[in-house]
């Protein structure tokens, strides 16, 4: 049966210097971006008011909800379509540097029924729901996602120092760290609204990183066994040519189907599919070419007996020699 790079024989970490440089470059300019701009919070972490509106008339669409908005001087709504062409989704505050309360919210709701009531008419559209969300829901929100990120870290680190070392522990977890950051960046570039569905995305990336990573450490450590005359440096790039073909296969099918998330999800799921894809890609890499670079160099920063009783692994090729005779 045919299978993706069968027989791949590449010396990865050769060019793990160069990649490291890549992943430099691509997360400092974004995250000094994320710093500078902040980050494009949603209603849910900020507060303030969601109402979804099913309109009755195909003369209302999102450029004339959000011009009636303006001149009720509703600035800088948010309005994304919802399910059929006639149902929207607005996020919008009153004045958006104004402390949010509940007091805030319920006069914004207020205010848009009011501008939309004069501008269409009341039987031009129904308001299915509002909801209001108050800075104390969305401070605890934001503290959640904190919170799980930061555990799922924590997780980690614990399992594969139990499982495994805790040398495997800390290349995990940098690599890990650096998806979630490169993910950061990522929404800093494109300027992405960070809502509820995306802090789960990230959550994802976590998952599904550490998954990717945990499958080439056990490679290694059966390696370890299997190939006692070798050095980390082979065996790591042999690690990493044998579970080449599953890292495709699966990398290659899951970004497929989020790909097709991102063209054909619409407004509400774009946001979240493209981090999803994004760290699909980015936890490739990182499992790649960041984990394994960073096992080899702890070890070689922190020797210690392995698996083998073997100490102090060497950075190059293995040079046997014939045993005096």
């Amino acid at each position: 049966m045919f299978r993706f790079f069968d027989k791949a024989d590449y010396d990865f970490l050769s060019i793990r210097k160069p990649a490291l440089n890549f992943a430099l470059l691509f997360m400092i300019p974004g995250l000094l971006l994320l710093a500078i701009r902040g980050v494009n919070q949603s209603i849910e972490f900020t507060g303030g008011t969601l109402i979804e509106l099913t309109a009755k008339s195909d003369d209302i669409n999102t450029a004339r909800l959000r011009s009636t908005l303006d001149a009720a001087g509703i600035t800088a709504p948010e309005i994304t379509t919802f399910g059929a062409p006639n149902e929207f989704i607005i996020r919008a505050r009153l004045d958006p540097r104004a402390e949010v309360t509940e007091a805030t919210t319920q006069e914004t709701a207020a205010a848009i029924d009011a501008a939309f009531r004069n501008a269409f008419g009341a039987d031009q559209y129904e308001i299915v729901r509002t909801e209001a969300i108050g800075p104390t829901v969305a401070g605890e929100l934001r503290q959640k996602a904190i919170l799980a990120i930061l555990m799922g870290f924590a997780a980690i680190f614990l399992y594969l120092s139990i499982r495994m070392e805790w040398r495997f522990a800390i290349a995990a977890v940098v690599a890990t760290l650096h998806d979630i950051l490169s993910a950061l960046a990522f929404l800093s570039y494109l300027n992405i609204e960070v809502t509820l569905a995306v802090a789960t995305a990230l959550l994802f990336i976590v998952g599904y990183s550490v998954n990717d990573t945990i499958v080439t450490f056990d490679r290694v450590r059966e390696n370890l066994h299997k190939f006692k005359r070798k050095n980390l440096y082979e065996i790591l790039n042999r690690s990493i040519n044998e579970t080449l073909p599953r890292t495709v296969v699966t990398s290659g099918t899951t970004v497929a189907a989020t790909l097709a998330w991102v063209i054909l999800g619409g407004e509400v799921l774009r946001g979240f599919a493209m981090v999803m894809t994004f760290g699909i890609i980015t936890g490739t890499f990182s499992s790649i070419f960041i984990a394994s670079p960073i096992l080899h160099l702890v070890e070689q920063r922190w020797p210690g007996e392995d698996v083998r009783g073997a100490r102090a692994f060497s950075g190059g090729p293995t040079v046997v020699q014939s045993p005096a005779k």
